[in-house]
């Protein structure tokens, strides 16, 4: 009898420690999908496996205490609470086993519902069926730039490249060819009409599709500038561990450094995140000033942050400094820049944002977010088209991907299709078809290089066409959902051009120092 009481104790501990697993794991898998299901707009097995290798510093605070909040604090609670019950019945036997068989029950039923949810929301057997799926379809229609002739006019133009965080023609009114009653981007809808968004001769709009890999910010740089969408086998791999970033393959940076540009990154958050610092530095040499180097070379006070780093009006501030100083020297510049008020969720309400549009969107501060950067942005443009150097400079006004905030484009009507924002301003050239274009941000490439008048042989680079030219542009080719559904297939063409050896020591070694930096002081290089 006695060695019988002893298998049940021994039985009951066991059960009891399986049970406290399960509830751990219910409770921290839910409350964390429901967080990110939330927060995350439309989000894709893609962006997930890219942000969960991508390292934490650089992240924005507030969002890291909003996970905290509804996260780690609950579900401290929760476990706590069912630890006291399990507690307080530890001396009644039979309602002990209930309380065992109730937790182990409900905690199975959450963890089932869970990875329901997430599965068929994250569409995990799309994902892995792709991935088993292999396409040649990048391959194929992959122009390298080192191929094809690029050349330069006599007077090179300089360069502005603004990306516009979370930017989407959706912002606009339903009359231009956006998804709100009003027009929370007023002076950006004028500035796409008034230059060239490829809309053609229609009055709406045009914007950019985000094709899959493209979604995030570093995906959206990495397109706009290589042609390429961001694929690298994220779920083994962390672009930031690594010393190279598609070191074959020739970007927009490079191309320019090539013939005689300086290259500048100006952003407000820390460039490490994403991956940003070591692409931006392999491909053009960038020089780089972001939060940290405002920091320490006094731009701003040694303890100043808010949102991601600095706020966007000081961003457009120092631009101006900036600005002066490259045009003070004798080769052209590109100055690449990055906002980031607009980021979700909600964005960041600066000292200079109104409150005109939050009643008419149900007390959510977005939209008068975006439209004080609508007027930031007019005001900016404004500025340069006073100065002595605008004549022979090409500013590119881009939307780096449609918005993730989780609620705000919930009320679209049935089929609206979400584009990032874009406006070509004081092109070299003019557009040679009428036509309203179907593009994605990879034209942006090309693109680009054609505004600055400079010529490309064939009119396309990396999967993107110049969309000055009449080429048609892949999406026109072969339909949007065609080129989705290739762009999510395994691409080996892809991995070679990432040039990443799992194999190699190298790659042990960064992996190590990059848990250790994340774990301790990060060191810059």
């Amino acid at each position: 009898m006695e060695k019988k009481n002893k298998t049940s104790k021994r039985l009951i501990r066991t059960l009891t420690v399986l049970a406290f697993i399960l509830i751990i794991l219910a409770t921290v898998l839910a409350l964390a999908a429901r967080w990110v299901m939330s927060t995350w707009a439309n989000l894709s097995m893609s962006e997930l496996m890219y942000q969960l290798s991508a390292p934490i510093e650089g992240t924005n605070e507030e969002m890291i205490m909003d996970c905290i909040f509804k996260c780690v604090i609950p579900a401290v609670v929760i476990i706590g609470l069912m630890g006291i019950v399990f507690y307080a019945s530890r001396k009644k036997k039979t309602m002990y086993k209930v309380v065992l068989a109730l937790s182990v029950t409900i905690a199975s039923s959450v963890l089932f519902y869970t990875k329901s949810i997430v599965w068929d929301t994250l569409a995990v057997d799309e994902y892995l069926s792709y991935q088993n799926n292999p396409s040649t379809f990048i391959e194929e229609n992959y122009v390298d730039p080192d191929s094809v002739n690029i050349t330069f006019p006599e007077q090179k133009r300089n360069l502005i490249y603004i990306f516009l965080e979370s930017m989407e023609t959706t912002y606009s009114d339903i009359s231009h060819g956006g998804g709100f009653d009003v027009n929370v981007i007023p002076e950006l809808t004028t500035i796409a009409q008034s230059n060239e968004d490829f809309s053609g001769n229609e009055t709406k709009i045009n914007g950019a599709y985000a094709l899959p890999y493209t979604t995030w910010t570093m995906g959206a740089m990495f397109a706009q500038t290589s042609g390429l969408p961001l694929k690298n086998n994220l779920e083994n791999n962390d672009m930031v561990t690594q010393s190279r970033f598609f070191a074959d393959t020739t970007c927009l940076g490079d191309i320019l450094e090539d013939n005689g540009y300086s290259n500048t990154l100006l952003i407000g958050s820390d460039a490490t995140f994403g991956g940003r610092r070591l692409y931006f530095t392999e491909h053009g040499n960038y020089t780089i000033y972001d939060h940290g180097y405002a920091q320490d070379n006094g731009w701003i006070p040694d303890d100043y942050k808010v949102w991601w780093g600095y706020e966007d009006s000081k961003l457009f501030t120092f631009a101006k400094d900036v600005l002066n100083d490259l045009s003070s020297q004798e080769e052209p510049f590109n100055l690449t820049m990055l906002t980031v008020d607009t980021h979700f969720e909600d964005g960041y309400k600066c000292t200079e944002c109104g409150n005109e549009y939050e009643d008419s969107f149900d007390g959510n501060q977005y939209a008068d977010v975006m439209a004080c950067s609508s007027r930031q942005v007019q005001t900016f443009l404004e500025w340069c088209e006073e100065q002595p150097w605008y004549e022979n400079t090409t500013i590119v006004l881009v939307g780096d991907h449609p918005t993730m905030d989780g609620d705000f484009t919930n009320d679209m009507t049935d089929g609206y299709q979400r584009r990032a924002y874009v406006s070509y301003v004081n092109s070299a050239v003019t557009a040679e078809s009428d036509n309203y274009r179907q593009y994605s941000t990879m034209d942006h490439f090309p693109t680009t290089l054609a505004a600055m008048g400079i010529t490309i042989e064939g009119n396309r680079l990396g999967l993107g066409t110049n969309l000055f030219s009449s080429e048609e542009t892949l999406l026109e080719q072969y339909g949007l959902d065609t080129v989705t559904e290739e762009l999510n297939k395994k691409s080996e063409f892809m991995e070679d051009l990432a040039g990443i050896d799992f194999t190699s020591e190298e790659l042990r070694e960064n992996q190590a120092k990059s848990y250790h930096e994340d774990h301790g002081k990060t060191v810059y290089n």
